[in-house]
């Protein structure tokens, strides 16, 4: 039976690989999450499950606002909100020229995720029209950052600074971002062990808040 335990598995190797195969049920989605583990393949692929060591996360308490980023949250050129366009945040995301691994299947899970208020977008518009955002998951004081995107400069930053004050706002204790990439390092996310990635994430499932 594909469940719980199939995730408490060590990686294989080093490349942070867990297990192949299984499906994206809601519960194993949230199965995953709660053993730090997600999903990311390819489309036509079976599903892959990984827990990488390091782990890339956004450490709330040291997140800061560029002087040139700030100057542009308080020229209002741009408007924020919660959970007002989820499907076309994620397809945002999904929509990327060099290709993506948010496949179909996967955008119809996390849109379920979302129904069920676990999955959650940041929106920024600008103009009246979707400029950037942000999608992740929320379980108890855990947020797991899934992707980000902009069609205007500066949005998908404007989308992250709102999340973080959100976050912060209501007492999360971890923001997960999976892997570090040369963008998210410039914006101030940091690497920590495996090992106390998952210390971390016991904490922060159990504190009881709402990201809404």
């Amino acid at each position: 039976m594909f469940g719980a335990h199939v995730f408490r598995r060590e990686p294989v190797d080093g490349t942070g690989l867990v297990v192949v195969g299984g499906d994206l049920r809601p519960r194993h989605l949230l199965e995953a999450y709660r053993a730090g583990v997600f999903p990311w393949y390819e489309e036509g692929g079976p599903v892959c499950w990984w827990s990488p060591d390091p782990r890339a996360i956004f450490e709330l308490s040291d997140f800061r606002v560029s002087r040139r980023l700030g100057r542009t949250i308080r020229s209002n050129k741009f408007r924020s909100s919660v959970n007002q366009d989820f499907a076309g945040v994620i397809r945002g995301c999904a929509d990327r020229p060099e290709g993506t691994w948010i496949t179909s299947d996967m955008i119809r899970a996390y849109e379920t995720l979302h129904r069920q208020r676990v999955a959650h977008s940041i929106e920024v518009w600008h103009q009246d029209s979707l400029a950037g955002g942000v999608y992740g998951v929320a379980i108890g004081g855990f947020f797991a950052g899934e992707s980000m995107f902009t069609r205007v400069r500066d949005a998908s930053k404007v989308a992250l600074a709102y999340l973080v004050a959100r976050l912060k706002e209501r007492g999360f204790r971890l923001f997960d971002i999976q892997m570090l990439t040369e963008h998210t390092a410039r914006l101030g996310a940091t690497e920590i062990s495996r090992a106390s990635y998952l210390a971390r994430l016991a904490e922060a499932l159990a504190v009881n808040t709402q990201f809404p």
